[in-house]
């Protein structure tokens, strides 16, 4: 059994990663969340009700967590066990049994998805393009005993819906505007667990024991439930919450209160016009297409509103306000950008994938006088001579953010204050990656890509360093932009003193 022109999940979202055909003798089918962690506006979800459904089988979700895998942290950990304590809660009562496992040590959940598997009819997983999710995605198909299907969840545009890499967004764009209508109607279910479904009460003898299901203290975030487990603890939990719940009060209040002046407001510091939304939706906790509808109803907007724009402006594509043309150009079309390349190239995390252009311009400029060169470890401290790069830091370290203009300075300075642009571009993502909750996401790499020349031309005059690669100073930002109350807040902040 495939996905088909009956099935509500759309061809090009449906993956079939092995060989062995659907067990209609099984006992029951898997669904292993391992990215859309959620259980409303998620394609994959959707497919594995509708595979239980159609086999009359029960279901079972595994949503694991890992505790070996590159900066894990009591940032990272907390943020995706609060998405698991909202899942718990949403099962309840459905018939559908889930099974959140922590492990608590690395390779001590080794067994566990294959031990579920011998008994599936088939297994379905989510379709990531990025980190480590593609080559364990990748082994477990070679080993289960059972189909393994991967479902695409992640925006609005299917990832296979492209053929090629797009150098440009605003190529992208264009390409969205002449392909996207279509998709907009093809939406995952609002709530996929009101089908009705065969119950199941408990997991197969055996797995429940040797791999036991994260104990409510863990879930409901105990004090101390993190010390044990072998993870970064420098690294603490955001001041803001993961999970579902949170993610969508976190969409409502940004339509209701910030959304008007997002155009005008996004870009400046102290005025804080971001949405918010991007940890939630890099761990799968609140769907794009949520975002989408949400938004539709509060502008009034169906699809047919769409225009017949194809030149691949940003404004009056969509037929919605301002704020909301400038807000979904951030939603689908930069944010899509990004996972258009990473499932079209394994090697979109290395130096080696910028545009030549970029690469032969830095390489031109490599031996330039810097006129600071700091170490990793001056980065990650904030000891910088740049009290507005200091507070981004301190933001990122705190928060696990940094405001989205400042993100973009931040990169930049980090290329004009290393001892090489392959020293920047390690620097970056491992910065990023430890700190921000977004880190590890097509998205994420897009914008330190960008800071090299991704997604961009060139510029002239040259510049040292730089050569031909968009400059941006901090001496500029402090003119154009409001900033002066948020380094009040971040310059000089040390973990030991909070606020």
């Amino acid at each position: 059994m495939a996905a088909n022109s009956e099935s509500r999940v759309p061809v090009l979202r449906v993956r079939k990663l092995n060989g062995h055909p659907v067990k209609v003798e099984g006992k029951y089918v898997l669904y292993w969340m391992i990215a859309a962690r959620r259980t409303r506006w998620n394609f994959a979800l959707d497919r594995a009700v509708e595979l239980a459904r159609e086999l009359d089988r029960p279901l079972i979700v595994l949503e694991p967590l890992r505790a070996g895998y590159r900066w894990a942290s009591d940032r990272i950990h907390r943020f995706v066990i609060d998405g698991m304590a909202d899942n718990a809660k949403a099962f309840q009562g459905t018939g559908v049994v889930y099974h959140p496992y922590v492990e608590p040590d690395p390779g001590a959940g080794e067994g566990l998805l294959r031990g579920l598997a011998g008994e599936a009819c088939v297994v379905v997983t989510d379709d990531f393009p990025a980190f480590f999710l593609p080559r364990m995605i990748g082994a477990a198909a070679e080993k289960l005993p059972a189909r393994l299907e991967a479902v695409d969840s992640n925006g609005i545009l299917p990832m296979r819906a492209t053929e090629q890499v797009f150098a440009r967004a605003f190529d992208f764009r264009r390409f969205l505007q002449r392909e996207l209508k279509p998709h907009l109607v093809r939406l995952p279910r609002r709530d996929p667990l009101r089908t009705k479904l065969r119950p199941r009460q408990r997991l197969p003898d055996g797995i429940a024991k040797r791999w036991p299901r994260a104990t409510e203290a863990v879930l409901e975030g105990g004090e101390n439930v993190l010390a044990d487990l072998p993870i970064d603890h420098q690294v603490p939990p955001a001041p803001y919450g993961g999970g579902a719940r949170e993610g969508r009060r976190v969409l409502r209040e940004f339509l209701k209160v910030r959304f008007k002046r997002y155009g005008e407001d996004r870009n400046h510091p102290d005025s804080d016009g971001a949405s918010g939304l991007s940890p939630y939706l890099h761990f799968g906790h609140v769907s794009a297409h949520e975002v989408l509808q949400s938004l539709a109803e509060h502008e009034g907007w169906s699809p047919e509103n769409v225009s017949g724009l194809k030149s691949g402006k940003r404004s009056g594509w969509w037929g919605m306000s301002a704020a909301a043309e400038s807000f979904l150009d951030q939603l689908v079309t930069w944010r899509e950008l990004g996972f258009n390349l990473c499932v079209h190239r394994d090697d979109f995390d290395l130096y080696e994938s910028l545009p030549e252009w970029s690469r032969a311009t830095l390489e031109e400029h490599a031996s330039d006088p810097r006129p600071h060169v700091y170490t990793l470890e001056q980065f990650d401290g904030a000891e910088t001579h740049d009290e507005l790069w200091n507070a981004a830091q301190n933001q990122l370290r705190m928060e696990g953010r940094i405001h989205n203009y400042l993100r973009m300075l931040w990169g930049k300075k980090i290329l004009h204050w290393s001892e090489s642009p392959q020293t920047a571009l390690e620097i970056m993502i491992e910065l990023n990656n430890k700190y921000a909750l977004d880190g590890r996401d097509p998205n994420s790499y897009s914008g330190i890509f960008w800071v090299l020349g991704r997604y961009d031309r060139a510029w002239g005059p040259e510049r040292e360093v730089f050569g031909k690669i968009r400059y941006m100073s901090s001496a500029n930002t402090r003119r154009k932009l409001h900033v002066n109350q948020y380094i009040e807040r971040w310059d000089g902040w040390q973990p030991s003193l909070g606020f």
